[in-house]
Formats: structure tokens, C-alpha cells, sequence
């Protein structure tokens, strides 16, 4: 149901490194973490770059509109380890130069939502054709997981919720998911139970406390995502 690591590293390096970057998900990797998490928005002139949120204001020295600006403007800033935002492509390489497996979330600015799941789907099957294991496509847009199944329907695909609507099996079934991607705290024994009777493995976000780590891989989580890399390592158990 889950051929994937077990423990994923939060946009690369967790709480330890500057997130979404590549020093981030080196660290990652020197820690013995076998996969990554990481967001990937387009820029406005359509390149797929590494970054969580729609602006560049809280994780460079810059400011603005990722969708606003070009792939040159966005590489202008520089992130808190000095580093510029990386493409998607650079994180791809740097994770198959290491050997890391990648949830690869698909993270569209408003109103770019089938746009970039189509480019982050195309560009994922042409960096990984000739890998072992393919990444996981995620996100918390519908139309973004559709244009990405239509793109690369033989990628596998996550459905990325906060909480599980009433009618997630349709959903999932619609989009042709493979796993849920919730919020740890909406998890209970019972849900995990109906989860995987569906055939659905479960990931669960973001984790940080070793015991309730514990408590959600024994009613049945398949991964957890943490950014307490120190405290939550690749072989926690």
C-alpha cells in the first residue's frame, strides 16, 4: 500500500534548514532521510519553482507576487542560507543525485490551479523517466490533481486535506488518488480503519511530538511528514 519511506522530511530539512531549499533537503539527506516533501509554484513567466507561499515576503529578502514575476526576478532574492529559490528542476536532480524519494506538492497560486498541475506533472515525468521509484504528486486543489492526472496519468497522486470531506471516497476515486494526505490531528483509529478498507495508504502532516508519532503510526498511519528531524529520524519506529 506504501512502498515509500516511512518518515518524509518537511520541505526538505524541517525546522533545521531554511525550507524549501536546496541546502535544505541536503540536510535532509545527511541525516539519513530517504524522502522529501517540497511545494512547487510557477513563476510568472511559467517556471516551476520551490517555494510554499503565493509571495516571496516571508522566506527571501524580497518582496511580491511569485506569479507575478519572472523565474530571473525570483532568483534576485536570496533565502535566510544565502541560496536563491530553486527550480523544480534543480530540486529533482539534487533528490535523484541523492537518492531521495519526493512528495512533490503542487502548490498553484489563485487562479493558476490547472496550469500548474499540468507543468509540475509533465516536467515530473520527463525528470524522473528513468527512476526506479517515481515521486507523489500532491495538493490541496482538485483542478490542480486533474490536469496533473490528465498530463501524467501513471504518476501516482495524493488528495491533500485538512480534514476528510464527507464525500472523499468520490473524490479520490475521481482523481485517482493513491493515498490521503490529512492533518494528523483529523486522524483517528476508526477513519485510518475506513481509509485503507477504501484502499487508500494514509501520510499525515505535520508531526513533531515523538509519542503522538507513536500513537498515529500504530492506528495506522503509513507516513508521517515532520519537521522535527531530530527528534522524528528515518528509521523512528
Amino acid at each position: 500500500m506504501w512502498p515509500y519511506p516511512r518518515i518524509v522530511a518537511h520541505r526538505g530539512g524541517g525546522a533545521l534548514a531554511p525550507e524549501n531549499t536546496l541546502g535544505a533537503i541536503r540536510l535532509g539527506a545527511s541525516m539519513g532521510f530517504k524522502g522529501v516533501e517540497f511545494d512547487v509554484m510557477l513563476a510568472g513567466d511559467g517556471t516551476p519553482v520551490v517555494i510554499h507561499d503565493e509571495t516571496v515576503d516571508r522566506t527571501t529578502n524580497g518582496r511580491g507576487e511569485v506569479a507575478k514575476m519572472t523565474s530571473s526576478e525570483l532568483f534576485a532574492f536570496k533565502t535566510q542560507n544565502e541560496e536563491k529559490i530553486p527550480t523544480y528542476e534543480e530540486a529533482a536532480r539534487l533528490c535523484l543525485e541523492l537518492g531521495l524519494w519526493a512528495n512533490v506538492e503542487i502548490k498553484p497560486a489563485k487562479g493558476h490551479e490547472r496550469a500548474t498541475g499540468e507543468a509540475v506533472a509533465k516536467l515530473t515525468k520527463e525528470l524522473w523517466k528513468s527512476a526506479p521509484v517515481q515521486p507523489l504528486l500532491s495538493s490541496f486543489s482538485p483542478v490542480s490533481l486533474a490536469a496533473a492526472q490528465e498530463a501524467a496519468p501513471e504518476l501516482p497522486r495524493g488528495g491533500l486535506c485538512d480534514k476528510l470531506p464527507d464525500n472523499w471516497r468520490a473524490i479520490l476515486k475521481q482523481l485517482g488518488c493513491r493515498a490521503v494526505h490529512c492533518n494528523y490531528k483529523s486522524l483517528n483509529g476508526k477513519l485510518a480503519a475506513d481509509i485503507h478498507e477504501a484502499g487508500y495508504a494514509i501520510l499525515l502532516w505535520t508531526v513533531n511530538d515523538p509519542a503522538e508519532a507513536r500513537r498515529l503510526l500504530a492506528i495506522g498511519a503509513n507516513c508521517l511528514v515532520t519537521d522535527a528531524l531530530d527528534r522524528i529520524g528515518p528509521d523512528f519506529r
